[in-house]
């Protein structure tokens, strides 16, 4: 009996099981719980970085979230021979002429905690009167075989920085970044709340149904 085909490096299957295993391109623990609850309903094993010790993601030299979504969907995706799938996210100052941007996981050094960020920019708003401090999440999602991009997403919340952090959920800036329509912060939500109206829980609605019509095509 001859041997079935081999299948082209990189084209889109789902494994013995039914279940695709996608690789979410961070270490980011509560990033991976957006994820996870976001995409509950689909037939995929979504697993962290912290599952392959010593893996990278690459530099982030893109000047837009997508074009940096992209690089580290692809290079995940060749380092490892698996789907990947990367987001790149960031907060939009309009006082800060659109900053931090692309640049808001460096803004306070490329080392720096959640806690040192969100200070470092409420120190450069402090002098910022209160209708100037509008500003936007934005987030890019990718997700990425081996050999090319399969899905490009995105997703963008609007509010205001408040002076204060409030909340203990979420991560990042979501402490001092205020939901005008619930009058609470990202970190006051409870998760279910904020995906429902997060760049990033947007971002993954648009996903899930991209990413369940590309599954029910690999049957």
């Amino acid at each position: 009996m001859s041997p079935a085909p081999r299948q082209a490096r990189g084209t889109p299957s789902l494994p013995k099981g039914g279940r695709r295993l996608i690789v979410l391109g961070s270490r980011n623990r509560g990033k991976l719980r957006e994820f996870q609850a976001g995409l509950a309903g689909l037939p995929i094993e979504l697993r962290g970085l912290d599952a392959y010790p010593g893996v990278e993601p690459p530099e982030e030299t893109g000047e837009t979230f997508a074009a940096n979504a992209r690089l580290k969907a692809l290079g995940l995706a060749r380092q490892l021979g698996e789907w990947v799938l990367a987001d790149d996210s960031g907060l939009c100052v309009d006082a800060l002429g659109g900053g931090p941007g692309v640049r808001s996981a460096r803004y306070a050094g490329p080392h720096a905690t959640d806690a040192e960020r969100v200070a470092k920019l409420l120190g450069e708003l402090a002098d910022v009167e209160e209708a100037s401090r509008g500003a936007r999440f934005v987030c890019a999602l990718a997700l990425a075989a081996p050999d090319r991009v399969l899905i490009e997403v995105a997703g963008a919340c609007h509010g205001r920085i408040i002076r204060q952090p409030r909340g203990a959920d979420g991560f990042g800036y979501d402490p001092v970044f205020l939901y005008p329509e619930l009058g609470l912060t990202f970190a006051e939500l409870p998760l279910e709340e904020k995906n429902q109206v997060s760049h990033r829980g947007r971002a993954i609605a648009a996903l899930a149904g991209r990413l369940a019509g590309l599954l029910r095509g690999q049957e």
